[in-house]
């Protein structure tokens, strides 16, 4: 049976999310610096074209840098409560510490 997951403990759950949460408003902040320098770059190389180049360059930039921020962060909020430890491996059983 596997054992229990720290995030089943509502305080530490409520650690975890909330830690999770501060970090993703600070990549917030950072993303939309970010989005303001390849705005900036990318008036500097072409100046003023298309409002619509900028709004997708905008979005673009700004989606791919939060899912990064988002997938990561779960990686991390996985990795840091203890609910990857508490995993089931069959296969850890099958190779003794000998081999």
């Amino acid at each position: 049976m596997p054992t229990p997951s720290p995030l089943e403990d509502p305080l530490n759950a409520h650690i975890a999310w909330t830690r999770y949460w501060q970090l993703m408003r600070w990549m917030a902040l950072i993303t939309i610096g970010c989005v303001v320098v390849a705005l900036s770059i990318l008036f500097y190389l072409h100046g003023l074209v298309s409002i619509h180049i900028y709004i997708a360059a905008a979005g673009g930039v700004f989606f791919a840098l939060m899912l990064t921020s988002a997938l990561m962060g779960l990686v991390f909020l996985s990795s840091g409560s203890g609910h990857d430890d508490c995993i089931d491996d069959p296969v850890s059983r099958d190779i003794s510490p000998d081999e």
